[in-house]
């Protein structure tokens, strides 16, 4: 498995000949972009990979489309170039193209092509905000990509997400190779100190929970909204046991490595 930080939740993932991108965004920096009940951020960092270098796309992933830190109005322009675009049931139609597939927490979809190893997509449960916010701030799921042949998945991409009992659940059960964990600690000043995202220690958390060989930083930096950040996670992973901070890879900028 290759993975290159693009920035943001930006990811591109080259896994058994497919070639994966995870919530595109490649708008350039200072804007700042309206989410739900006046709140807003301002993008501080541009991509790290133009979007006309990235190559064709096989798959996008996106956890969901409702808010420009995930998908922006560059990264929305890479949609129809993607063989399937897989969302939220509610994203899929609202992106409304025959490419795109909705799933629910627990569903998935059976990815082949000549060439290619078949791959498996299985929806994961995030909450995108504290209890009662769904109906603000819409759906959101992570994804596990898994090999056929393989008795685990291969990949476990969280998505934007607290760390709720169900997340923490899920983990428990889980074992995988490489887990991208969005992080950030999302807060607004108008919505007090509630967080939207995984701080730090809710990653830290996280970790331990979970049977991961790798565990990959995403989200944590290149808008406003970040109250946790980069600085916030690096402090908790130093405080943690060492065993959970050994299995934490931080990906360069822009460069293509190989993880697993």
């Amino acid at each position: 498995m290759r993975l290159t930080r693009i920035g943001g939740p930006t990811v591109l993932v080259q896994l058994a000949g497919w070639r994966i991108l995870v919530d595109p965004t490649f708008d350039p920096p200072g804007r700042r972009y309206a989410f739900a009940l006046g709140t807003s951020s301002t993008k501080t960092k541009g991509p790290l990979v133009a979007a006309a270098d990235i190559g064709p796309i096989d798959v996008i992933l996106l956890s969901h489309d409702h808010h420009a830190d995930n998908l922006d109005d560059a990264g929305r322009a890479l949609l129809p170039g993607a063989t399937h675009v897989i969302t939220t049931h509610s994203g899929a139609r609202r992106l409304g193209f025959p490419a795109a597939h909705g799933l629910r927490p627990d569903e998935s979809i059976l990815l082949e092509a000549d060439g290619k190893e078949a791959l498996r997509v299985l929806a994961t449960p995030g909450r995108h905000g504290p209890p009662l916010s769904r109906a603000i701030v819409g759906d959101v799921i992570g994804f596990t990509l898994r090999r056929q042949h393989r008795p685990h998945p291969d990949l476990w991409i969280t998505g934007d997400t607290v760390l709720t009992r169900k997340l923490l659940r899920v983990a428990r059960g889980m074992t995988v190779d490489v887990a991208i964990v969005h992080a950030g600690g999302v807060g607004f000043p108008a919505t007090g100190p509630l967080t939207y995202t995984m701080t730090g220690r809710d990653v830290v958390r996280f970790i331990e929970a979970l049977r991961a060989s790798v565990v990959v930083p995403a989200h944590y930096d290149g808008w406003s909204h970040f109250r946790d950040g980069e600085d916030g996670l690096r402090r908790a992973l130093a405080a943690a046991p060492r065993e959970a901070g050994a299995r934490v890879r931080w990906l360069p900028d822009g460069v293509a490595v190989e993880v697993s």
